[in-house]
C-alpha cells in the first residue's frame, strides 16, 4: 500500500475490514464442500450447495446494482456484514448441535450469495469517493492484491481449521464479519449522488444501467474481451486440473499450482500501480491476452505441478495491471449514480463466463485429448488477442493522467 493510501484513514478501514472478511470467506469456501461430503457422502450434494451460492449471487447481481445506486452504500455494506455474520453464525450453531442438513446449508449459501452481490458493487462504487482520482488506480490494485492474499491465506487456513472441528472455519468467518462490521461503522463515506426514484421504476433503473454500459463503446468492447478471456481461462483451469490427475500428479502438487497462481497475482498487484502509470493502457491490456495465448500451450509440456504452477504465476502476473487500467477507467468515466449498476453488470457478465467456462472445458476434455483441448483453448485466446490488438476502439484507450484530470 502506498504512503498516501496508508494515510487515508477511511480507505485503510475499508481495506483491512475486507481483508479480514475475505480470509474468513475463503476459509469457509474450502471447508464447505468438505463439510457437505462429511455430512452426506455425496459429491453431487456438494456440487449442489456450491452451485446454489454462485447462482444466487448471479441472479441477484443486476437488481443489486440498482439497489446500491438507490440506497445508502455504507448502510448496504454494514447490513451485508451483519447478515453474513448472523447467517454463518447460525451454521456454526447447527453444526455444534449436530442438526445440519443439506437444505439448511443451501439456504445459508443463498443468503451469503445475495449479500456478496450487494456488497461488491457498493464497495466498488464507494471507492472513488474515498480516494482522489490520481490515487484510484493504486487503490484498485491494492484491492486486487487483497483478493489474492485472502484467497491464499483463507484457503490454507480453511483446511487446517476443518481438521480441528467441522464448525471452526465457519466460526472464523463469522468473527471476521463481526470485526469488519465494527470497522465499517467508523468509515466516513461522503454522500453519493442519487436521483429520486419514482414508484414502480425499479426495473427501469436496472435497464438504464445496462443501456448505459452498452452505449459506452469502449466499456462494451472491454466487456466482450473480458468475458471471452474469463471464459477460456476458466475452461483452461479445469483442463489443467483434469490433465494433472490423468498424469498422476499428486494432490499436494495440484494445491501448490493454485498457490503459485495466487502468488503471481499478489506480485502483479504490487507492481500494477507502477506499470499502470508507465505502460500505455492498450498495451497493458493486450499484453495479458498475448501472454495467455503463448503460455497456455506450454501447459501440454508441464511435467509436474511445480512447472504448471510457475506457468500459472506468469499468467497471473500481468492481469492486475490490465484490471487496474480497466477498472480505473470505468469508475472515473461512470457517473456516481450509475456506478453500482456498472459494477453489477460487469460482475454478472463475468460470472456467466466463469460458470460456462468449466462446463465447456469439461466437455472438451471428454471429446478431445488433453493436449488438443488445451490447444483449442489457446486458439480461442489468440483470436481474442488479435481482436483486442487490432480494435480501433481499444487502441484509443485514454491515458491514466487524462482520466484523472477529467474527473478532478
Amino acid at each position: 500500500m502506498t504512503d498516501s493510501l496508508r494515510r487515508n484513514r477511511d480507505y485503510r478501514l475499508l481495506w483491512v475490514s475486507q481483508a479480514l472478511s475475505e480470509v474468513g470467506i475463503n476459509a469457509s469456501m474450502i471447508a464447505l464442500p468438505l463439510l457437505v461430503l462429511a455430512v452426506t457422502g455425496s459429491p453431487a450434494a456438494s456440487g449442489l450447495v456450491l452451485s446454489a451460492g454462485a447462482a444466487a449471487q448471479l441472479i441477484a447481481g443486476l437488481p443489486a446494482g440498482a439497489l446500491v445506486d438507490r440506497w445508502n452504500r455504507k448502510k448496504v455494506m454494514l447490513a451485508c456484514e451483519a447478515v453474513q455474520a448472523i447467517t454463518v453464525g447460525s451454521l456454526v450453531f447447527v453444526l455444534w448441535t449436530g442438526t445440519a442438513t443439506v437444505s439448511y446449508m443451501v439456504t445459508v449459501v443463498v443468503v451469503l450469495g445475495v449479500c456478496r452481490a450487494l456488497f461488491e458493487p457498493a464497495e466498488d462504487a464507494s471507492l472513488p469517493k474515498l480516494v482522489p482520482p490520481e490515487q484510484l488506480s493504486a487503490a484498485v490494485a491494492m484491492n486486487t492484491a487483497r483478493g489474492y492474499v485472502g484467497q491464499l491465506s483463507g484457503t490454507a487456513l480453511g483446511g487446517v481449521l476443518f481438521a480441528l472441528r467441522r464448525w471452526v472455519p465457519f466460526a472464523v468467518e463469522a468473527v471476521a464479519h463481526v470485526a469488519a462490521f465494527f470497522m465499517l461503522l467508523f468509515l466516513r463515506l461522503p454522500a453519493q449522488e442519487r436521483k429520486p426514484a419514482p414508484a414502480g421504476s425499479f426495473h427501469r433503473e436496472v435497464l438504464e444501467g445496462m443501456r448505459w454500459v452498452w452505449r459506452q463503446r469502449l466499456i462494451r468492447m472491454i466487456a466482450v474481451c473480458a468475458i471471452g478471456l474469463n471464459f477460456f481461462f476458466q475452461a483452461f483451469y479445469l483442463m489443467v486440473i483434469a490433465l494433472a490427475q490423468q498424469r498422476g500428479v499428486p494432490a499436494g502438487e495440484i494445491g501448490v499450482m493454485a498457490a503459485m497462481f495466487g502468488g503471481g497475482g499478489i506480485l502483479g498487484a504490487l507492481v500494477a500501480p507502477y506499470l499502470h502509470r508507465r505502460v500505455r493502457p492498450h498495451v497493458s491490456i493486450v499484453a495479458v491476452f498475448w501472454a495467455l495465448a503463448v503460455l497456455i500451450p506450454m501447459a501440454i509440456f508441464a511435467g509436474n505441478g511445480y512447472v504448471m504452477g510457475a506457468l500459472f504465476a506468469a499468467m497471473a502476473f500481468l492481469a492486475p495491471t490490465a484490471n487496474t487500467t480497466i477498472t480505473t477507467y470505468q469508475l472515473l468515466l461512470t457517473p456516481d449514480e450509475l456506478r453500482g449498476r456498472l459494477s453489477s453488470v460487469m460482475s454478472v457478465t463475468l460470472g456467466v463466463a466463469a460458470i460456462a467456462g468449466p462446463a465447456v472445458g469439461g466437455v472438451l476434455m471428454e471429446v478431445l485429448s488433453g493436449p488438443q483441448a488445451i490447444l483449442a483453448c489457446a486458439l480461442g485466446v489468440a483470436i481474442l488477442a488479435v481482436v483486442a490488438t487490432a480494435s480501433p476502439t481499444m487502441r484509443r484507450f485514454p491515458a491514466p493522467e487524462s482520466l484523472a484530470s477529467t474527473s478532478s
